[in-house]
């Protein structure tokens, strides 16, 4: 089977080792003539960027590049990204990286030409209507992890660094023009990222699968990605140079992004505040919160999980699938709690304050309160 191909759902995914070098082509595609790389600070001093770099400028599309980016990235890095955009003159961004650079990459490209503050696009209601869809520059996303989805996304992760909140601010434009999923990207993660990114995957196909919402066609693919990841992430843990495998982990985080849509829950409902305020890393702190969120959502989930228990040939139905998700955490190295984390002595009046308040929480199985959800919380302490 080919590794190689091209599709649209609906952006336009080029997908396949060593297509980087079309990132010229893309771009033109796009309809860009000046684009600012968007980048993080980890990722700006590797091997993968500059030779990035050297084929924007080898097809005409200069150098610049912007990578103030936090790995959580907040209001600050989106103004200075803004700033950088606009003293360029830049007419569109390349979002590289992990969910940083890509969360950040596009919100860039969004605010440019907005004359409203950020927060007034938040995920609430119809706020993304205030924007000027005609403002928002063309996006050409190139993910080198396998895990958020984002280049697939309509929506940027930014914490509010005086709240310490992570906020959701969406429109449908955030979707990028053009995506390039080269694996050959990917190799050169370290384990822990690769888990960490590879389980974020995995939640969102888990939540997605989970949502009590209907989304037949988003059930499908949370159901293959969570068949992908169990199949191939161990390998491109084990061997980064794994291509095959590092491939299709990222066809598995595309195909969780795309699904959840269909709703995540109160494994992201967690993660989010417990990320923003203690600065974890986001798929580890899914990874940490999987396994209590499902017996917390048991009474709402045991017939859907055994059947992705079927489907993915693990035994026992819902109890055999826990026990699988343990097991793999254990294999991937992820922490038991948040203490192991890293995360002492949480505030958890305030972060059950901060889930509650989480758009995921929506798409949860079981109805989410202050109660249950604080026993949920101290469960994973």
């Amino acid at each position: 089977m080919s590794l190689n191909a091209n599709w649209s759902y609906p952006t336009a995914v080029r997908f396949g080792a060593g297509r980087i070098s079309e990132i010229g082509d893309a771009c033109a595609a796009a309809g860009l003539k000046n684009p600012l790389l968007v980048t993080d600070r980890g990722l700006a001093e590797m091997e993968i960027t500059a030779k990035t770099l050297d084929l924007l400028e080898a097809a005409g599309f200069g150098r610049a590049i912007f990578a103030d980016v936090d790995p959580n990235p907040n209001e600050k890095n989106a103004a200075a990204g803004v700033q950088a955009f606009k003293d360029g003159g830049h007419d569109g961004v390349v979002a590289f990286g992990g969910g940083s650079g890509l969360d950040l990459g596009k919100l860039v490209a969004f605010l440019a030409g907005q004359t409203r503050p950020l927060w007034d696009f938040e995920d609430i209601g119809d706020y993304w209507t205030r924007a000027d869809a005609s403002a928002i520059a063309p996006i050409v996303a190139v993910p080198t992890t396998a895990g958020t989805g984002s280049e697939v996304g309509r929506a940027s992760v930014i914490t509010n660094s005086e709240t310490e909140e992570k906020k959701i601010i969406f429109h449908p434009k955030f979707l990028p023009a053009v995506v390039i999923c080269d694996p050959e990207l990917t190799v050169g993660m370290p384990k822990f990222i690769t888990a960490g990114t590879g389980l974020d995957a995995f939640a969102h196909c888990v939540e997605a699968f989970c949502s009590p919402h209907y989304h037949p066609m988003s059930q499908g693919m949370a159901l293959e990605g969570m068949r992908l990841v169990k199949e191939y992430l161990p390998r491109a843990y084990d061997d980064g140079s794994d291509l095959e495998a590092r491939a299709h982990m990222m066809s598995a985080a595309a195909m969780g992004a795309t699904a959840f849509q269909k709703g995540l829950g109160a494994i992201h409902a967690l993660s989010h505040p417990i990320g923003a305020i203690y600065h974890t890393h986001h798929g580890t702190t899914n990874a940490v919160c999987m396994p209590a969120v499902l017996q917390f959502n048991k009474p709402a989930i045991t017939g859907v999980l055994t059947d992705a228990a079927n489907y993915l040939g693990i035994a026992g139905g819902f109890d055999g699938f826990c026990a699988y998700v343990d097991a793999l955490n254990t294999r991937l190295g992820v922490p038991k709690t948040l203490t192991d984390l890293g995360v002492t002595n949480p505030d958890i009046e305030r972060i059950v304050a901060g889930a509650l308040s989480d758009p995921s929480t929506g798409g949860n199985p079981v109805e989410m309160n202050t109660e249950n959800t604080t026993a949920l919380l101290k469960s994973l302490i």
